[in-house]
């Protein structure tokens, strides 16, 4: 099952890293659930500005994890590539 790592850009203009199985649902719990994770709730409305796909969990989290390692700089030029695609 593909499973997505995503980077969402939030109202303050930090940028939040994630994964999940059904990104449509994910980002909009990001912007309107009660739960979830607390670091978007306090910083709403996010935007989705970056997206990849895994084959699998392990992939999607060891991608995740990665993604989190980059500098604020690295990450953005990342979402400007994907962009210029």
């Amino acid at each position: 099952m593909p499973h997505f790592v995503y980077i969402l850009e939030c109202a303050d203009t930090s940028l939040y890293i994630g994964s999940t199985v059904d990104l449509e649902k994910r980002v909009h719990q990001h912007n309107y659930a009660k739960a979830g994770a607390h670091y978007t709730k306090i910083r709403r409305p996010v935007v989705l500005k970056y997206t990849e796909i895994c084959t699998g969990f392990a992939e999607a989290r060891a991608r995740e994890a990665e993604l989190k390692r980059l500098t604020r700089k690295e990450k953005i030029t990342l979402i400007h590539r994907s962009i210029q695609k």
